[in-house]
Formats: structure tokens, sequence, C-alpha cells
């Protein structure tokens, strides 16, 4: 989800200190009052910019409280999940063969978008993947109610996300998308490779040439327009996003995404790639070690920062990188995450919450999404199997709970 960061720093500096709820929303008794006369505002503004009038009071007729834009608003899962649970699942090896299907697929599409941008299509297809499960899964908040409640929250990020709400009904009043198709992420980002209203209206490309920008419906529009929007942000055709290395034995050296340095340079501190080949690619390279010295390494170029850039956040743009390597057939890390707890798959943290279910938990559905109940849940199983209360979907629960 592209250009989001401000908005993560913010949340998580208001959780700590205590002033979220204030920060997100007024007290009860004025919520109504406060959305209604904010909301009517922004409805005014949006005509007098070019919404049309009628989308315009479709868009924001029924805009209520949402608690989950609320509450989803405070924490964001690359922030706060350790590494080796966040590639688990977004590198699963169901999204691997998911992901070739696609590339032979759309394997036309694909070598055209690549022709015309210059950008590797693995690496299209891993943001595919990661952003809508291909298209599966584009998200299920009505994005003018949820910007709604975000740009009548108050705070430095209102003028953001009113702005945002105004671009969204401006796309639909187009007519690239349709209002009801403006479903996705509780921050606004929608369509198969979740664009932010402002980025589709810069960035979105009609590549079937069908006279719409379509990153909802259309395969070809969200596809080029990923690869438009990494190329603008500084991608180099046939150039490395970066490769995984090895550090050696007490390595006390810089690491760091900003922390570049040429090859010959990593060369004498002593870092090796780790499939044995010799250190390669253009320009500075930085090393990065997301999980400490004793986790995997990795030295990346330009072209990760280009990943990184479309939601900034480095484990986000690992797990487009490794993604997109394994798309290529390449296999899972050499070095080991350094946990005795490993992360779970999507299929197996669906086990699991079955397995809670049938162990008495009430959970509701096991639907595969960890929330707050399943991670209550958890905690009480690991009290009942004497493990640390970590409230995680890792390995030791699973297997305390009979799976394999």
């Amino acid at each position: 989800m592209v250009e989001l960061a401000s908005l993560r720093t913010l949340a998580t500096m208001l959780l700590a200190t205590g002033l979220l709820s204030q920060a997100i929303w007024p007290p009860a008794e004025a919520n109504a009052a406060s959305l209604a006369s904010c909301v009517k505002s922004i409805e005014a503004e949006a005509i007098k910019t070019g919404v049309d009038p009628g989308i315009a009071h479709k868009a924001l007729s029924s805009v209520s409280f949402d608690e989950k834009v609320v509450r989803f608003a405070t924490s964001q899962p690359e922030y706060k999940t350790p590494i080796w649970d966040y590639l688990a699942f977004l590198v699963d090896e169901e999204r691997v063969a998911d992901g070739k299907d696609m590339l032979r697929r759309h394997d036309r599409t694909l070598r055209a978008v690549e022709k015309a941008y210059g950008v590797d299509r693995h690496v299209v297809v891993a943001v595919w993947g990661v952003e809508s499960d291909y298209g599966q899964d584009k998200g299920d908040f009505f994005v003018p109610h949820a910007l709604a409640n975000l740009a009548c929250a108050g705070g430095r990020r209102a003028s953001y996300f009113r702005g945002e709400l105004i671009a969204a009904l401006l796309i639909a009043s187009r007519g690239d998308v349709r209002l009801d198709e403006l479903a996705g992420s509780w921050a606004g980002a929608f369509g198969q490779t979740q664009f932010m209203p402002t980025t589709y209206r810069r960035l979105a490309v009609d590549f079937d040439g069908d006279g719409r920008r379509d990153l909802v419906e259309s395969v070809p529009d969200a596809l080029a327009s990923t690869a438009n929007y990494l190329r603008k942000a500084g991608w180099q055709p046939g150039a490395p996003w970066g490769y995984e290395v090895r550090i050696p034995k007490g390595y006390k050296g810089p690491s760091g995404r900003k922390r570049t340095a040429s090859l010959g340079q990593w060369q004498k501190r002593g870092i090796a790639r780790a499939d044995g080949k010799k250190l390669s690619g253009s320009g500075k390279a930085a090393l990065l070690l997301p999980a400490g010295r004793n986790g995997p390494a990795f030295l990346v170029f330009g072209n990760f920062n280009a990943i990184y850039s479309y939601n900034v956040a480095e484990s986000y743009a690992l797990a487009i990188s490794h993604l997109s390597d394994r798309l290529k057939g390449g296999g899972g890390l050499k070095t080991a995450w350094p946990t005795s707890d490993p992360g779970l798959s999507r299929a197996e943290r669906l086990e699991l919450q079955k397995r809670l279910i049938r162990a008495g938990y009430d959970i509701g559905e096991a639907d595969g999404r960890i929330g707050p109940i399943t991670r209550a849940a958890i905690r009480e199983a690991e009290a009942r199997y004497g493990l640390p209360q970590t409230g995680r979907p890792g390995r030791k629960i699973y297997r305390a709970l009979g799976g394999k």
C-alpha cells in the first residue's frame, strides 16, 4: 500500500502516549454531530473540485463512525510482527505457486509491461500477490466511508485523508471505477495492487486501451500501473534488488539501508554471497540485518529502495523481493531466522484456529486472520501448555495443539 508511512508513525506515537482515542475521535456524545458536519463540508468541497454531485451525495450520505478503521489505524504488521512471522505468511508455498500460475496465465501482458516500463515482471507479480493475493482480496472497507472517518478525526493527518477522499470521488466521477467498486483497505488504498487515490490519479495507466484506468477489474491496468509506479520511484532496468549474503563471525561493521558502500568495500569487510557467487551489481549497496547479526543478511541496491517506497517498511520490501526470487525459481533463505519458534504459513494459521476451536476456545469462525480474539486464545492455550504467553501464531503452540 503506497504512501502511508507517516500515518503509521503518528498512530504508533499516539497509542504509546495514550492519546489515540482523543486524536482519532471526540467523545461519544459528540460523534454524530461532529461527523455529520465534517462530512457535509467535505461533500461541498468535493463538488467544487469537480466531483459529480450525485456521486458525492451517494458516497457520503450514510457515513457513520467506523470502530474498525480507528482500531486498524493504531497498528500495522510491518512494524509489530517479527520478521520471521511476517515472511512466513506473505511468502508461503501457496503464494509462490499461485504467483507462478499468474506468470503463466498473464505471460503476454507481463512481458509487454516489462518491455514498456523496464521493471522485472516477477517483482510486479510479487507486489500483486502481497497486496491482494493476486486480486482475490482487495479489501472490504468502503473507501469513501473509511477515508471520511479518518479525515474527520482531526489532527495533522486530517487534510491528507480529506484529499484522498476527494481524489477517490474524482476517480469515480471520471468513470475509471464505479463507486460501488471502491472497496479497499481501512486507509483508502484499493485495487488489485492497492493504490491510494491520489497515487491512482497520478500514476495509474490504461494499459488495456479501453479508455479507463481500472485497477480494480483490469489486470493489465493494475500490473502496468504498478510497474509505472516502481519506474517513477527509481527502478533501474536490468539491475537486481539485492541478494542474501553471509557476514563474517563477529561482524561489527556498518549496516542499514542508508549506509551504502561499493561492492569492493563490502568484500573487504568480509561480506560474501550466500549462494557462493561473486558479489555483483551496479552502484552502491547497503547491508540489511533485519533480525540482527545472527539472522539472514542482505545486500540491497537502488531497486530495493524503489520497492521500499511502495509501502515504507523494510520488512515489506524484503517480502516483495524474496517472493520475486521465489517466483523465478529460487529457494528459501539459506540462513535460518534466529528463533526457536518460527512463523506459520497462511494454511497453518487457518489450521491453528481450527485446532483452537476444537480445543474449546471461542474465537468465532476460522478464517486464517489473526486478530485480537485469536491472539487472546493463543495466550490462554500457551499458558495451558506451559509455554511463554506471547499470543503469536507460532510453531510451538501449533505443535502443542497437534499440528505437524
